[in-house]
């Protein structure tokens, strides 16, 4: 049986995983052709289920409501094609205490509490600081490694993860801040932020809710 998912869904998950993109971004994030995808994402107007806007100099595509229901709808009968229902939920349920984790080192990184401002931002001149940041998101990495596995043994489009993780805290740990929490790029944050609007689009929960 086939893992792979067909391009509608890869296209209309896209958009909902990044939540504001072009049609080149959307394209590029299951390596999609651009013309076909700029296709699928009209059909996907026409029917009500994505927008495109502009604003503040930026344009792109968000999903509807309804392009959010229909999202979830075409996710939950690929999971159900393949019978992995089982196996996501296990893995997010082993996600979300490295969330917990993930957002704690995102938050060492903006601030550096000081004794009379426990909000102090951090400036990154304490390197001790910044290395004990660094190692909570290697652990991090670590962990997510075979979570990484096993959803992509379920299905293709869940695969990457890790890989992109690793390489943003690669980034990072040669000096480079912004690939720790910035969302202009592909950092730590924003794959870690993709990954878990993944999973609870998959298995059809929201933020707030326990497996």
């Amino acid at each position: 049986m086939t893992r792979d998912s067909p391009p509608d869904l890869l296209v209309l998950h896209a958009v909902r995983v990044l939540g504001f993109a072009d049609t080149p971004v959307i394209a590029q994030r299951y390596g999609l052709d651009a013309a076909r995808t700029e296709e699928l994402l009209r059909d996907a107007e026409a029917r009500g289920w994505a927008a495109y806007s502009a604003f503040a100099g930026t344009a792109g595509w968000s999903l509807t409501e309804p392009g959010r229901a229909e999202n979830e709808r075409l996710l939950a009968a690929e999971l159900a094609r393949v019978g992995g229902a089982d196996e996501v939920r296990d893995v997010y349920r082993t996600f979300l205490p490295l969330n917990a984790l993930l957002l704690r080192a995102c938050t060492d990184w903006q601030l550096r509490p000081t004794d009379g401002d426990r909000l102090a931002v951090n400036d990154h001149r304490d390197p001790a600081w910044d290395a004990g940041v660094l190692h909570e998101l290697a652990c991090v990495s670590r962990a997510l490694t075979p979570l990484a596995d096993r959803l992509g043994n379920v299905l293709t489009r869940l695969r990457g993860y890790d890989t992109r993780f690793a390489a943003a805290l690669e980034r990072a740990r040669a000096g480079e801040n912004a690939w720790v929490d910035r969302t202009d790029v592909d950092s730590c944050h924003r794959v870690w932020f993709q990954l878990h609007e993944d999973l609870i689009a998959t298995l059809g929960l929201d933020r707030n809710t326990q497996p």
